[in-house]
């Protein structure tokens, strides 16, 4: 625990753990407020394709994120987040309130969020010491995902003593209290490939924006990652559609609560990876070998857990279902951490996080539209289908199964190509 001597790390670290309890409860008062104004999947589909675009400004926002100051960036979004949640509660005391304008203003709010991880993950390696990074990631990941065990199963507590509206005050609070943690931060002055000055030309700033974007995306779809990026595409697709579709499926295993308990399962087996990571030493497989066992398990849990006879059962399978990627997520912040430039790591952390997240738009929507046709149990069982099979493929695809380990990268990892495997 001697990291947290480190004043700008458990600084970030505790603002992350504030500001995360709020994004928590928020989503789940978000997504249950539009089931229940809407009544329909289609509406938490359409919630979902909303609050998840804003990825693209993460792809957009890489390299403003490598220009500006980080500390002024942390403060000044936690503090329009916070203005901006007390709407939902000023149209519900004006008796204004809709689905429509809940599903205007939670896409808003989800993009100023949409800066803040990148930038702090791009920040960790320059207030922590390389051989920290690890045990910094875990914490981290805890502070990011892990909240969320507890906050889950609170929010559906909430959700039936106080309701959605009040959820969303509270919210307003905690990213107040967030924004004052950030303030604390003292980071050393960022490193600059180009000095970019207030009597630059927009047009050449935009010029160097570009290129500095494409330097991000070139790295990011390098052959060494791109056949790894495919399937994380493909599970984030089946993601989407699975979450939108768990407040209903909620309503028929029992309500509120087996909602925020379904979340705080996801989230406890997210964590217990993450958290368990360094001890595992996986560094030591290749990153191929370790994806695909990994989400071969995730994958045949997450269909599983709907045939379960007990409802406390099929939570915890469920719940079960996220370890595996709770670790992996650990393992390749690592290794793009090593082998990445320190300067290019805030474009090339937003292009990861954009183009990874890219399908779960659609996916939200599709599964709101199959949650209507089929149900919400034959779309959770056919995500985690996809999930297995994804695991399948990284297993027998010889490029995938090439990637070095983790403890083996170095900055040249991602700027070379790695040969190809034999026969492929």
């Amino acid at each position: 625990m001697n990291i947290f001597l480190n004043k700008n790390f458990l600084y970030m670290f505790l603002g992350r753990i504030v500001t995360n309890i709020g994004d928590t409860l928020y989503a789940v008062a978000a997504m249950w407020l539009v089931s229940d104004l809407g009544g329909s999947t289609l509406y938490t589909g359409l919630a979902g394709f909303l609050t998840i675009i804003p990825r693209f400004i993460q792809f957009f926002g890489g390299p403003l994120i490598d220009r500006i100051p980080i500390r002024p960036l942390l403060i000044v979004t936690q503090c329009i987040q916070s203005v901006l949640l007390l709407i939902i509660p000023l149209a519900h005391y004006l008796d204004l309130l809709s689905v429509s304008l809940v599903l205007i203003v939670s896409p808003i709010i989800t993009t100023f969020n949409m800066l803040v991880y990148p930038a702090q993950m791009a920040s960790l390696p320059k207030i922590v010491d390389e051989k920290e990074l690890t045990k910094a990631n875990s914490l981290f990941t805890f502070a990011y995902q892990g909240i969320e065990t507890g906050c889950n199963a609170i929010a559906g507590v909430l959700l039936v003593a106080i309701g959605a509206v009040s959820i969303y005050l509270l919210d307003s609070v905690l990213f107040l209290m967030g924004a004052l943690l950030f303030s604390l931060i003292n980071l050393p002055k960022q490193y600059r490939k180009e000095n970019v000055t207030d009597r630059e030309p927009i047009l050449t700033y935009f010029k160097k924006y570009g290129v500095d974007l494409k330097e991000g995306i070139r790295i990011l779809l390098n052959k060494t990652f791109s056949r790894l990026l495919m399937g994380i595409i493909a599970i984030n697709l089946v993601g989407g559609a699975t979450f939108v579709v768990l407040p209903e499926f909620s309503k028929q295993q029992g309500g509120a609560e087996v909602f925020g308990f379904l979340l705080m399962a996801q989230a406890m087996g997210s964590i217990t990876g993450a958290l368990l990571a360094p001890y595992l030493r996986l560094e030591r497989y290749g990153l191929g070998k370790v994806y695909a066992t990994a989400f071969m398990i995730s994958g045949m849990l997450w269909a599983l857990s709907i045939f379960s006879p007990w409802t406390w059962l099929m939570i915890a399978i469920y719940g079960l279902a996220w370890f595996p990627g709770g670790v992996t997520n650990i393992l390749i912040n690592t290794f793009m951490q090593r082998g990445i430039p320190k300067h290019l790591l805030g474009r090339v952390f937003s292009a990861s996080f954009s183009i990874s997240g890219i399908a779960m738009p659609l996916g939200s929507l599709i599964g709101g539209v199959l949650g209507v046709i089929v149900g919400s149990v034959y779309v959770i069982l056919f995500s985690g289908i996809v999930v297995f099979l994804v695991g399948v493929f990284w297993m027998f695809d010889k490029v995938t199964q090439s990637l070095p380990k983790s403890e083996d990268v170095t900055e040249t990892t991602f700027l070379t190509p790695i040969p190809k495997a034999a026969g492929n």
